[in-house]
């Protein structure tokens, strides 16, 4: 397994300069492993994206801060698949010295990860998964969950549906960690808000021909059709749909995760029309232009999605902490001190980690542009509206977090 997987790895080191705090360090190295999808479904919106915004977070930090240590980035393609992701990371703990894995979409690939960094005592930054239960009855002392969760999409986007008159769903929902529990999450919210879900339809992930699935939702008459699926899947359903003239015949689509890629990669006149809720937009502001501007070049052209910038973000907050224990040795005491430290950076502005090992920020509900709306390449959202860091993620109390007293 590791000859296999030894191609997809590669180290740069990014920051290197003498002095006696190199000695602080385990082995002398803050060594940082992006593991994600990086050649199937989800590629785009992780894939080389992070391990570039994991490159960039160092070259941050260390123009601000004197970089005592050599920092290393080493990246590997998890395959959608938890036996393949957790070799990966028992043999960069046990073997490579890595100190932190970051992003890993996929959210069985994210739960067994988790288990494995709590064994070995060292760091998890989950950026790209999506199930709450990272944040719930499956919390460890030493994971942060930091950009957007199943909760927050369901609060975000099934709130809002049901409000504007969205009242019955039918969920066609990936048959896997993610997907039930976005499936779970959003229809709370929908039965809570007063709506009713009228029945689902659970397809393979990945998925190609979703045809039978649609004519199961068409079938249903419900006003809703929730998308609890990402990525490939989700621009494949969108696609059908449309084929199908589902949306024509009084239906609605609600894409439960929809990122940027997504969206350019079905076009505006397909997903014109869309809400869903996201934690990061690359339009929004200043910042994050001038962030968007540096990461297309690199990235074929593309704009970074929510999650890459989430990898930027919980890296420079790592440093960050590291720098200040001037260790890296102990996961659970850099993650502890992490928590302790007021996040504040340039892409998620100033937040907070609870106990649970939530980070906290606004989330935002946008809607796609019609192609009339869209003034240029990549202008493709407006906000509907932005939901407050207190408001977004579910309370503390009610995740089932063990390390919440």
């Amino acid at each position: 397994m590791y000859s296999r997987l030894k191609a997809l790895l590669a180290a740069a080191a990014l920051c290197l300069t003498a002095g006696a705090a190199q000695a602080q360090y385990s082995d002398g190295t803050i060594k940082i492993g992006v593991m994600n999808d990086q050649s199937g479904l989800y590629s785009d919106l992780t894939g080389q994206g992070s391990v570039w915004a994991a490159r960039k977070a160092i070259e941050d930090f260390c123009k601000s801060t004197t970089c005592h240590n050599k920092i290393e980035v080493v990246f590997a393609d998890h395959q959608n698949k938890p036996d393949v992701g957790s070799n990966v990371v028992r043999q960069w703990y046990d073997v490579d010295k890595v100190d932190v894995v970051v992003d890993v979409p996929t959210s069985s690939v994210a739960l067994a990860v988790n288990t494995i960094t709590k064994e070995k005592n060292k760091v998890f930054l989950v950026s790209g998964a999506a199930t709450s239960d990272l944040t719930g009855k499956a919390c460890t002392p030493n994971t942060i969950h930091w950009t957007y969760d199943t909760w927050a999409l369901a609060n975000g986007t099934g709130n809002a549906i049901v409000k504007t008159g969205g009242d019955s769903w039918f969920f066609l929902t990936a048959d896997y960690a993610f997907g039930h529990a976005l499936e779970r999450d959003t229809g709370a919210v929908v039965e809570k808000s007063g709506g009713k879900v009228v029945g689902k339809v659970r397809h393979p992930f990945p998925g190609q021909d979703f045809s039978s699935f649609l004519l199961q939702a068409q079938a249903s008459k419900a006003k809703i059709i929730g998308l609890a699926n990402a990525g490939g899947d989700t621009i494949n359903s969108i696609k059908q749909a449309s084929e199908f003239g589902i949306v024509k015949g009084g239906q609605n689509l609600a894409g439960l995760l929809v990122f940027i890629t997504d969206v350019h990669a079905l076009g505006l006149q397909i997903a014109q029309g869309l809400i869903f809720t996201e934690a990061w937009y690359w339009d929004a502001n200043d910042a994050n232009r001038a962030f968007a501007k540096e990461f297309a070049p690199a990235n074929k052209g593309n704009m970074p999605t929510m999650v890459q910038a989430g990898v930027y973000s919980s890296v420079i907050h790592y440093l960050k902490a590291v720098h200040e224990l001037k260790s890296d040795a102990d996961g659970a005491a850099v993650v502890a001190k992490m928590k302790s430290m007021p996040t504040d950076d340039k892409l998620f502005g100033k937040g907070e980690i609870r106990a649970d090992g939530r980070h906290i920020h606004p989330m935002y509900l946008f809607e796609v542009k019609s192609p009339a709306e869209s003034k240029g390449p990549w202008d493709y959202y407006k906000t509907r509206a932005t939901i407050p860091a207190n408001e977004a993620f579910r309370p503390l109390a009610d995740g089932g977090c063990p390390l919440v007293k």
